[in-house]
């Protein structure tokens, strides 16, 4: 595995975690959502952040999951994204999820390629 993937890798759980972690129990997100007007869907995207990153993480054993879990992260941040131009947030307030929409789907092509990804 190259230094790049094992960058993206290690990004991708730990800032995935974080704010799956932070979907599902801080005030902060509550009012965010609330703004973009998904509340119904922050419990649940939480929770796909955290599964996403677990995922991930399981890829160590089994490689076959970095894929889905990439995949998976990666709609979940152009959704983002979309969501950001949706309420009209300025162009810098979506770096963030852009930047992971492009980690993860660095890690899809890595794991299409066939490299052992989580190892």
């Amino acid at each position: 595995m190259t230094l790049a993937v094992r960058i993206s890798f290690v990004l991708s759980v730990t800032l995935f975690l974080g704010y799956g972690v932070s979907c599902l129990f801080m005030g902060a997100m509550v009012e965010e959502f609330a703004r973009y007007d998904l509340s119904r869907f922050r419990r649940l995207v939480g929770l796909l952040e955290v599964l996403g990153a677990l995922g991930l993480l399981a890829s160590l054993f089994i490689p076959m999951l970095v894929f889905p879990s990439a995949g998976g992260l990666a709609l979940l941040m152009a959704l983002g994204v979309l969501t950001r131009v949706r309420v009209r947030d300025p162009w810098i307030e979506a770096i963030p999820a852009a930047v992971l929409l492009v980690i993860n789907l660095f890690l899809c092509v890595a794991a299409l390629r066939g490299g052992q990804v989580g190892r």
